[in-house]
């Protein structure tokens, strides 16, 4: 049986909505499910764009997924009183590094320092982000929408991993996977009632949140990817800028 690593977050709803296939689930935050699979805990995990980046050669990706947005993703957001050009310490979160990492892009002269301590402003994903936005007055910066202004591109939170080489079934679950999320797009009224009563956000918001996740890893996802990663290359975060090496069919090189 593989083992399928999900996000503890509302985001996974929609891949997860109807998929038929034997796993066992494995939870935990971007950054763990990383950890997990590179262990060999794992065999499939939406994992921080980055992290796949940077383990590259150990690694392949489904093609046909990924977690990203074009435009504010509304999970990952930038919370401070003071505005962006005057941002000089930055709280970041441990739980994703793609975030930390495009909050180094787009503020390149903004210290980090852990989330807790002093500082200008801090950085949430994921579920703390989405609460932050409906509880806390302090003025939010989406960073979806800052990276599209600034690139045009959309930005790939998330890819799909697996070992190389990838075992046994992975192609199938590919296919339940993306069969899944057909559903969920087919019937958005069901898929944001379902994730109220798990999650506990109300079906309208949810609703419209789903519709600002993209899962497809398209041409424009591949390029946002590419253009990702060069800036952290200059930014000091990558060692390299690897090929897109896929389960199956041809790799997308650099």
């Amino acid at each position: 049986m593989i083992r399928l690593g999900r996000i503890s977050y509302v985001n996974m709803a929609p891949v997860f909505h109807r998929l038929e296939a034997e796993v066992e689930e494995v939870g935990g935050v971007p950054t763990e499910l990383s950890r997990a699979l590179l262990a060999g805990e794992v065999d499939l995990a939406p994992i921080p764009s980055i992290e796949w980046a940077r383990n590259a050669d150990r690694l392949k990706l489904l093609p046909r997924l990924c977690v990203s947005s074009e435009g504010a993703v509304d999970s990952i957001q930038l919370v401070s009183p003071v505005p962006l050009e005057r941002i000089e310490r930055v709280a970041v979160t441990p739980e994703s590094a793609t975030s930390v990492v495009l909050t180094r892009i787009l503020l390149p002269e903004a210290e980090q320092v852990p989330l807790g301590e002093e500082a200008d402003g801090k950085l949430l994903i994921g579920d703390a982000a989405l609460r932050s936005a409906f509880e806390d007055p302090t003025p939010h910066h989406d960073l979806g929408r800052l990276w599209t202004a600034r690139t045009g591109l959309p930005m790939v939170f998330a890819v799909w991993a697996t070992p190389d080489p990838a075992p046994e079934g992975i192609e199938a679950l590919e296919d339940a996977l993306v069969e899944s999320l057909r559903q969920a797009r087919a019937e958005p009224e069901v898929l944001a009632r379902e994730a109220s009563a798990r999650y506990g956000y109300p079906p309208g918001s949810l609703a419209r949140y789903f519709e600002k996740l993209r899962y497809r890893f398209g041409p424009r996802e591949r390029a946002g990817l590419f253009t990702f990663m060069e800036l952290a290359h200059d930014a000091g975060e990558l060692d390299r800028i690897p090929d897109l090496r896929f389960v199956h069919g041809e790799a997308v090189p650099a």
